[in-house]
């Protein structure tokens, strides 16, 4: 790690709150030029540690899986962040005005699990762990501005992972399958803002797999000490770009037989 306790601590309430403000702060990777992968996860755990005292952990989510995005990011890993309680929302929820930044939505499936993972698992494994798989959306937002306004310089990787890789909710549809049952690389959807279609996509834009992306994350989260465990949802990765989604904004996802999720933005 490049970065002292102290720079965690101080990029970890800073972000606390730009979160709870509305209000977003400046590049990190400006403010300190040689952070690396390791002290972006530490930031987060930072603002886990502090979060927990009120909220419930419910899962994690997957991010970066697409080579479309890596690549934009100059990147060859995807990254991962966490899920609290007060960012669940069902299918048809509306969000009230003002309640994020600048929100962003992905489509993607998620994983409940029934059984922990933890360490260097397998395809089959993750399969055996999960109770089911379902619709779900994922709410981005950005505590940290997406470019730095006087050297134009973009956020990187360790900016990301730092704001808890973007997360700031998830919508989850009503139908649940088994997804040994199931093909998921052919799970697809087709998503409408305001009823125009704008973007679709297969689970197999999600490193092939969506199961993949658990794999990498239980072997993520164990050399951090960590574990997916029984009951959480899994994000698995979006395979969509992300849709900009100011007020007034609908969002609805047709998987097919698989079901559908939808949101509002008031």
């Amino acid at each position: 790690m490049a970065l002292s306790d102290t720079q965690v601590a101080e990029a970890a309430e800073a972000l606390l709150a730009a979160e709870a403000t509305r209000e977003q702060i400046g590049l990190l990777s400006r403010r300190y030029p040689n952070m690396t992968l390791d002290d972006a996860y530490a930031i987060q755990t930072a603002q886990m540690t502090r979060k927990t005292r009120d909220h419930a952990i419910i899962g994690w989510k997957i991010g970066l899986t697409s080579k479309v995005m890596q690549d934009a990011l100059g990147i060859d890993t995807p990254d991962s962040g966490v899920l609290y309680d007060y960012m669940r929302h069902d299918t048809g929820a509306v969000i009230p005005r003002g309640h994020f930044i600048a929100p962003r939505v992905e489509a993607e499936i998620a994983f409940v699990m029934k059984a922990p993972l933890e360490g260097d698992v397998t395809h089959e494994e993750v399969l055996a762990a999960t109770e089911y798989v379902t619709p779900a959306l994922e709410i981005l937002d950005t505590r940290i501005v997406r470019k730095d306004q006087e050297t134009g310089q973009a956020r990187v990787i360790v900016d990301t992972v730092s704001d808890n890789a973007a997360n700031a909710g998830i919508v989850l549809g009503a139908e649940r399958h088994d997804p040994s049952a199931l093909d998921l690389r052919w799970v697809g959807s087709i998503v409408k803002h305001n009823g125009v279609v704008v973007a679709t996509g297969l689970g197999a834009g999600v490193l092939d797999d969506p199961v993949t992306g658990l794999v990498w994350l239980a072997r993520r989260m164990a050399t951090y000490g960590q574990r997916i465990e029984a009951g959480q949802v899994i994000l698995s990765g979006s395979f969509i770009g992300p849709i900009e989604c100011p007020s007034g904004s609908r969002i609805d996802a047709d998987y097919g037989a698989f079901g559908s999720v939808s949101l509002t933005f008031d």
